[in-house]
């Protein structure tokens, strides 16, 4: 296990900014996601930990050792691309065992690490098969083996659920996640899917245009964001923009019309000052019919605007005047269009962000 460390890094192509001056460490052993919308260079950043791109700027360290000017081969890295990479005219075994024939090793020690790792990864009796005579998830299987059986020190992961179907996507994560936390191997994943970087990792960093919007665990990201960019492209939310009219200690209060909204400040460091623009984050998932203080949540009365069952609950837009607000309600709970529903929302689920200099993600 190692300690991958980033410092000051960034990438130009041209007068694009794919990585855009990014400081970070990542963990021996924690299984890292870099994560944000297409084009937001988390590809490009993973490229430069495995050497295959070269950075304009900074520096790379694997523990203490500088690797920056190290070819990829001498980093001792995994990789599993987005399209697996497979050679066609190789069997399973032989495509696994590539990476040690070229490192030297005997056809006896060959054998028992591809072995082991067919083993690991569940695909015992399939090595004498082509990839065109796998499926999806085998083929993604076969990948990763490839990539573990070196033995790497760093394990990096391009998207490699993308051209699975939903159901073997859950399947493969869970998997994903099983291994890495048997082999403690410290793992850098790639992804544009929400969930799946909310299930997979042990911690998030959300890219925006090359930069780091924020970096935290799982939790804290989607239920603390420090801007409006994670705010909104972490899950769905209501997005309410008005006034601070009060500040109560933790609490800020502000307003729309007729309409007060109460929540929380996401960082200490973060001031507000009433008379100052501010917006309200409200997740759809945090209302709720009854409440048993109401003292302590935000009491909303709107009118049923539309109405749609996604399976587990039912997903209402309620009208409250010139705002609506989007909410997740018991599936038994069907109220017809137009009529009256009263909802609340704690106050410490309400996300308060000052507006100056905050963007909203358009691309969810």
């Amino acid at each position: 296990m190692v300690v991958v460390r980033l410092k000051n890094v960034s990438k130009r192509f041209g007068k694009v900014v794919a990585v855009d001056d990014v400081t970070l460490e990542i963990k021996e052993g924690e299984f890292f996601t870099f994560l944000g919308p297409s084009g937001c260079g988390k590809t490009t950043t993973l490229r430069i930990i495995a050497g295959l791109e070269y950075p304009d700027k900074g520096r790379i360290f694997f523990d203490d050792e500088d690797v920056t000017d190290v070819p990829p081969y001498k980093r001792n890295t995994g990789m599993v691309f987005q399209n697996y990479a497979l050679w066609p005219h190789m069997t399973v075994f032989e495509n696994i065992s590539y990476g040690l024939k070229i490192r030297g090793y005997s056809k006896h020690e060959i054998k028992k690490k591809v072995d082991e790792v067919l083993e690991l990864v569940q695909l015992k009796g399939l090595e004498n098969r082509y990839p065109t005579q796998l499926s999806g998830g085998q083929q993604q299987r076969v990948a990763l083996a490839r990539a573990l059986v070196i033995e790497p020190k760093v394990l990096l992961l391009d998207e490699p659920l993308s051209n699975l179907d939903a159901r073997l996507r859950v399947e493969m994560r869970e998997e994903l996640k099983r291994l890495q936390k048997e082999l403690k191997i410290t793992t850098i994943y790639v992804t544009h899917d929400q969930e799946e970087a909310l299930v997979i990792s042990d911690r998030i960093a959300v890219m925006r245009q090359g930069r780091i919007m924020q970096v935290g665990e799982p939790d804290e990201v989607y239920r603390r964001p420090k801007n409006l960019f994670v705010a909104t492209f972490l899950g769905r939310c209501s997005l309410i923009e008005g006034k601070v009219v009060d500040v109560d200690k933790d609490l800020v209060t502000i307003a729309i019309d007729h309409i007060r909204i109460k929540g929380v400040l996401p960082d200490k460091d973060m001031k507000l000052r009433k008379g100052e623009e501010a917006y309200a984050v409200l997740k759809p998932e945090d209302f709720a019919l009854r409440i048993d203080d109401p003292s302590k949540a935000n009491e909303f009365t709107g009118t049923v605007e539309w109405l749609f069952f996604v399976g587990p609950f039912n997903q209402i837009r309620l009208g409250l005047g010139r705002i609506s607000i989007l909410v997740n309600v018991e599936p038994w709970f069907t109220p017809s269009l137009k009529s009256k529903v009263t909802v609340y929302i704690p106050y410490e689920y309400v996300i308060i962000l000052p507006k100056k200099e905050q963007e909203v993600c358009q691309e969810t």
